[in-house]
């Protein structure tokens, strides 16, 4: 289809869209020569496209690189293939697909299949795996192994990444290390000539990890695992309905054999009563210690019991614990007498299409594995991708499977002090994050002296956003257990400069630990939120409150505001005394754009919702066949939200505000989607989706983006912008948002511990006395909120100067298919900008 010259494109009638600013756009437009822009290819990224992608010239020959799933199947599978054949193609290689696991690999034909671009358009959506897995016991056998040998070379793949559990991946280094053996027996045979054998003398592997129990030692979440713990907490969250209005006990059995990480993230997301898992039996006598807890939630007024136990679980002596035991003990007449059932939630929690984290683990995971072959060498060891806190890296496969293998050993001794050390920390710290809060006030060994307790102000600023309710309540739990006094302070430094004394309910008053304990799977903020910052509120105000009501710290939980706001008070200590308090800061934010960290809670809530939301449009988008989305995503001025759901959704183009968004980008993006669409000779799933951040442009939002494709498609494709607006804060928070302000609010107060009570000269010497929580990496670290403001905030923005995620936008755009494009040419400002224009000076 020849493209329109540019000129053209303002002969459309336009004034409809554009009105006044038509003139703008007509010298804007003509004044950006196309011939300037194709000589200065030199200054684009690689060509992106299948048709162009050229091989890379640091990885030498161009290989032959083979993706099959094994083992239980696992949301998130599809997303890794897709990225892994799409990324080996832009590499310049051939991508092949092995259908039906090990058994196709021994079969061969037409399960080892070559993939194009296009072949693995639409799986983001889809759940299980699309290329099919099976048990494979002729794999097992040395004859199989040498028949899957034999199908590889005869296809030429000299590379393989397989995604499955450890036994997989067992099998898979098992291959690898046997292949030297396999090529000279199959030429000694006359199975294969020895000239075949040549450039294949080496096999190269790379394992990525699926599996819905997360029982791979040595990263901290496999692919499949969040989707699963989404499934369980839905599940929980409905039965908790029943079994409050009833007054009924529930005992929930979810998967996982030989690891408790699902029973675990479950108990923590949900707020149940009791758990039982594999790795940490509860003590010699667990009959007595769950009565005890129930006893005691049910003579605080609670009307539901959630008792939640992995299929695996056990007592101390290695004995099965079985749904059956938990539910005649809860239904005792001569004991808890409780009306008691058992709900078995089997294969749901493995079906359904992956939640936003799964598609972004298989995505990010599969690119960092097409990367591990080609730059393997012989003697690089196998090796798995793994994720660990914010940071996808490589690890030793046999080292992993090993220290997953010992767990399991360590449980059947009985040493299960072994097997917790060998899950990874976060496991640990979630076990003792668990045990805090469903066990508020039961331990008395927890408290502190009385001259240690302290009283904290809770405070939640900014939007709401998933996780605030569930951190609270973390918070709270964790204080009411040590002795100190939480306190709620209502609606914002509003609500408490305003309406403190207010009668006869004033914005300042403690926490009703009967509803906070209820607070789990809420979602929005149940003490209320407000932008307003302390400045408007009254510094001075707020400093008499503090010490009126006599706080011995602070714990804000909120967004780019209360990072603000936590600035404000520390500069303000020298004029007033009483903010010499320690007060710390957990993010949560849907645009996670405050300094200090790279994850903040609410945005994981905030991706499902949008991704979820995308699906749906894509659905309608591919059911026309010839149709562009252009969806506006929020986030203020980061583009974290729009750059994470374009890699979740395989969006055709993110547009964001750090980059910016200009008409030659337009203008390459429209060539771009009517080469597309010329092409579509009839194939399913051809609709496109377009994502632009709210404040990507002051010029250009989603209605103008979708009429101007709209005109330029001149009826060959179809265009409409959907705005999901605040959908986006999502209704009940996901699992990863509360499991993570559970453990995140936990470390906040244990923090501010530290300083105790009457501590003003101490904190006022100490940075981080004003801090900011944070996950940075593959750590969990406390920044100084000083040392933010001056090295790592983007002020004008009110974003971090440096965000992680940014290097993410080349891979949607990678796995996207985009061409190359002209970057925005940058905002010229102050006496620059005047100078330029005044002809005093040239533009660079």
């Amino acid at each position: 289809m020849p493209i329109r010259s540019i000129d053209s494109f303002f002969r459309r009638p336009l004034e409809v869209v554009l009105g006044p600013l038509q003139t703008l756009f007509a010298f804007l437009f003509r004044s950006t020569s196309l011939g300037l822009l194709l000589r200065r290819r030199q200054n684009l990224a690689q060509p992106r496209n299948p048709a162009s992608a050229a091989q890379s010239p640091k990885m030498g020959t161009k290989k032959k690189i083979a993706i099959m799933t094994s083992g239980g199947d696992s949301p998130g599978m599809n997303a890794a293939v897709r990225a892994c054949v799409r990324m080996a193609i832009h590499m310049g290689c051939d991508a092949y697909c092995v259908y039906e696991g090990y058994e196709g690999l021994v079969r061969g034909g037409d399960y080892i299949r070559r993939m194009e671009w296009y072949d693995v358009r639409g799986w983001l959506s889809e759940g299980g795996t699309l290329i099919g897995t099976a048990r494979c016991m002729a794999f097992f056998e040395r004859a199989g192994r040498l028949t899957a040998a034999k199908n590889m070379i005869l296809n030429g793949i000299d590379a393989l990444i397989i995604c499955g559990g450890d036994g997989s991946l067992t099998g898979a280094d098992r291959f690898r290390s046997e292949w030297p053996s396999l090529l000279e027996e199959l030429v000694a045979t006359g199975e294969i000539k020895k000239e075949q054998v040549g450039q294949y003398a080496h096999l190269n592997i790379v394992g990525l990890v699926g599996s819905i129990d997360n029982d791979l030692s040595g990263t901290d979440a496999t692919i499949g695992c969040y989707s699963a713990l989404a499934r369980i907490c839905y599940a929980v969250d409905l039965i908790e309905a029943t079994a409050s209005s009833h007054s009924r006990a529930f005992v929930i059995e979810v998967m996982g054999r030989h690891c408790g990480w699902l029973a675990l993230m479950a108990g923590v997301a949900t707020g149940a009563d009791f758990i039982f898992i594999p790795e940490k039996p509860r003590e010699d006598n667990w009959r007595d210690e769950m009565c005890n807890i129930v006893r005691h939630h049910r003579k605080l007024g609670k009307r539901k019991t959630i008792v939640i136990i992995a299929e695996g679980a056990l007592d101390r002596e290695g004995n099965k614990i079985t749904p059956d035991m938990v539910k005649d003990l809860l239904a005792d007449k001569k004991g808890l007498a409780l009306d008691t059932r058992i709900t078995t939630l089997g294969h749901v929690q493995r079906g359904g299409t992956a939640v936003a984290y799964d598609r972004m683990l298989g995505t990010l995971q599969g690119v960092e594995a097409v990367k591990a072959v080609l730059e393997a060498t012989p003697g690089t060891p196998t090796c798995f991708i793994a994720i660990t806190e914010n940071k996808i890296t490589r690890k030793p496969l046999m080292q992993a499977v090993m220290d997953t293998k010992e767990v399991a050993k360590a449980i059947e001794r009985q040493d299960f002090e072994m097997a917790m050390s060998l899950r990874d920390a976060e496991f640990s710290e979630q076990y003792k994050s668990f045990m805090m809060t469903t066990a508020v006030q039961v331990d008395k060994e927890l408290m502190l002296p009385e001259k240690e307790r302290m009283k904290i102000g809770f405070i939640n600023v900014g939007a709401p956003a998933g996780g605030m309710n569930a951190a609270v309540r973390a918070g709270v739990a964790y204080c009411l257990s040590r002795g100190h006094e939480p306190i709620a302070i209502h609606n914002g430094f509003a609500g408490f400069a305003r309406h403190h004394g207010d009668k006869p309910l004033g914005a300042v008053r403690p926490f009703n630990w009967l509803e906070v304990d209820g607070w789990a799977s809420k979602g929005g903020s149940e003490i209320g939120t407000n932008r307003e910052l302390p400045s408007e509120s009254g510094i001075e105000t707020v400093a008499n409150l503090i010490e009126q009501y006599e706080f011995d710290a602070l714990f804000l939980v909120g967004g780019f505001e209360a990072f603000h706001a936590v600035s404000q008070l520390r500069k303000a200590r020298d004029q007033y005394p009483s903010l010499c308090i320690p007060m710390t800061l957990l993010p949560a934010t849907i645009s996670n754009n405050v300094p200090g960290t790279e994850y903040s809670l609410g945005s994981d809530t905030c991706l499902n919702e949008l991704v979820d939301y995308c699906d749906k449009i894509k659905q309608s988008a591919s059911a026309t066949r010839r149709r562009v989305f252009v969806i506006e995503t929020q986030g203020g001025r980061s583009g974290y939200v729009a750059t994470l759901g374009g890699l979740g959704v395989g969006a055709s183009a993110v547009y964001t505000p750090e980059e910016g968004l200009s008409l030659d980008m337009l203008a390459a993006d429209v060539r771009h989607l009517k080469d597309v669409f010329a092409h579509d000779k009839g194939q399913s799933r051809a609709g496109r989706l377009i994502l632009i951040n709210e404040k990507a442009s002051k010029v250009y939002n989603a209605k103008l983006i979708a009429d101007i494709l709209r005109d330029e498609a001149h009826g060959r494709f179809e265009s409409r912008e959907g705005i999901p607006g605040h959908m986006q804060q999502g209704g009940v928070p996901s699992p990863m948002d509360r499991s993570r302000a559970v453990r995140l609010a936990i470390r906040c107060i244990q923090h501010l511990e530290k300083w105790g009570r009457n501590a003003h000269n101490k904190v006022k010497m100490d940075p981080m006395s004003a801090s900011v929580i944070g996950i940075k990496g593959a750590s969990i670290v406390f920044t100084p909120v000083k040392k933010l403001e001056e090295e790592e905030t983007d002020w004008p923005n009110r974003r971090p100067k440096a965000a992680f995620w940014l290097g993410m936008k080349e891979i949607v755009d990678v796995l996207g298919g985009r061409p190359a494009y002209q970057k925005p040419e940058p905002d010229l400002t102050g006496v620059k900008a005047k100078d330029v224009k005044r002809g005093i000076e040239e533009a660079e």
